[in-house]
């Protein structure tokens, strides 16, 4: 692809920008423009993007995802077939997207302080809960399901994953379980239920912590749960002792540099022997994160490469048992959620406005091709504090 400058200087900004985006898109397409449509690469095209409005160049040298995103979000960039199925033929080069890290220190690289991180959780988990009511399962599970036959729901998969975490925790009653980021409980009120274990969730948000508190005192669990505002870093002090341990997508939010941090929180109050599951989104290498991503859908977010989390264990005694990916499982979880979505995405738009309701569908069709690329991953990890030889010896289904 001939440079940027190339194109600054002969001021032809539609030929910088098809040579741009046939350097990113691998197939053949077409791009139809006020000055008509032209075609790019060989063969039958497989899509039309039309754009109403020409990013500039700069903006595109600065961040591919930044800028494609914001033109879709606000409708100066469409195309002729399903989003998802555009996205998925081009996400697996993401390498080849241009990524200025120094332009774009401000979304990269955020504050690792407990104020700011309440703050970006919040801006994301605490859009309201009815938002999240219209396009989640029964469950409220904001997380990778697992789905055992093609004809699982959502609801049974949401079922499923939190059954096979469970069963790999080996809990039995009266033991005590932690869940950081408990979300909205589910989780920790299906232990409760199943095998009569008292269970503590913590989280930043406000409006989970509200749900969550309501349904325990609802379903007359207060004996057995608990739930409290509170962050990772307050536990290696909070004189807490529990049996199991388990995060189900939490630690994307602790950003790189605190991984350590929390891992010693999780050591101070897992009692010896004791089990630990951290299920989390994870990347084959470490990289910053999505300029898109971490400006409008998870400030703060940057996901973990499964070799730093597993190089950081020994470090605490802790021992790797199991290392299982359910990749293709949140691809399909995501495509659930995004069918939901769509249907009630008028709904959205009249309430949170058409920017917003096209930003969010653009993040569940993106997040679920990067899985089916293999940009990102899912591995549930379990770990037990110390040798742990009372445990069954053959692993779980």
């Amino acid at each position: 692809m001939k440079s940027a400058l190339f194109y600054e200087r002969s001021g032809n900004l539609n030929q910088f920008i098809e040579n741009y985006l046939e350097n990113i898109i691998p197939v053949p397409f077409e791009i139809e423009t006020s000055e008509g449509i032209s075609r790019l690469g060989e063969g039958v095209p497989r899509f039309t993007v039309t754009i109403k409005k020409m990013p500039s160049k700069k903006e595109l040298m600065t961040s591919t995802s930044l800028t494609l995103g914001e033109a879709y979000m606000r409708g100066d960039l469409e195309v002729d077939r399903d989003l998802y199925e555009v996205l998925d033929l081009f996400m697996g080069k993401m390498d080849k997207f241009t990524t200025d890290k120094n332009a774009l220190k401000s979304i990269i690289k955020t504050s690792m302080s407990k104020k700011n991180q309440r703050r970006e959780v919040r801006s994301h988990y605490d859009i309201g809960n009815d938002f999240y009511e219209l396009w989640l399962d029964e469950t409220l599970s904001y997380s990778c399901g697992y789905f055992k036959t093609e004809e699982d729901t959502l609801y049974q998969a949401q079922i499923n994953k939190v059954d096979h975490i469970l069963e790999k925790l080996h809990l039995e009653k009266g033991m005590r379980l932690l869940d950081i980021g408990c979300g909205w409980g589910f989780l920790l009120k299906r232990a409760a239920k199943k095998y009569g274990v008292h269970g503590v969730g913590i989280t930043l948000s406000e409006e989970q912590k509200k749900k969550f508190q309501e349904d325990i005192v609802r379903e007359g669990m207060t004996d057995l749960l608990e739930v409290r505002l509170l962050d990772y870093r307050e536990l290696e002090k909070s004189g807490m002792e529990f049996d199991r341990v388990v995060s189900v997508g939490m630690i994307e939010h602790v950003e790189r540099g605190n991984y350590e941090r929390f891992m010693r929180n999780v050591d101070a109050v897992l009692t010896p022997g004791g089990l630990f599951l951290l299920h989390y989104i994870s990347a084959l290498r470490e990289n910053p994160g999505d300029a898109w991503i971490r400006k409008y859908i998870f400030p703060g977010g940057t996901i973990p490469s499964l070799r730093e989390i597993i190089n950081i264990l020994p470090d605490y005694n802790f021992y790797t048992l199991d290392v299982e990916s359910l990749r293709r499982h949140y691809n399909k979880t995501l495509l659930c959620w995004r069918e939901n979505f769509r249907k009630c995405k008028d709904k959205v738009a009249a309430d949170k406005g058409e920017v917003f309701a096209r930003m969010w569908e653009l993040y569940l069709a993106s997040c679920a091709a990067t899985f089916r690329n293999g940009i990102i991953d899912l591995h549930q990890i379990l770990i037990s504090k110390g040798v742990n030889n009372a445990l069954p010896m053959l692993r779980v289904v």
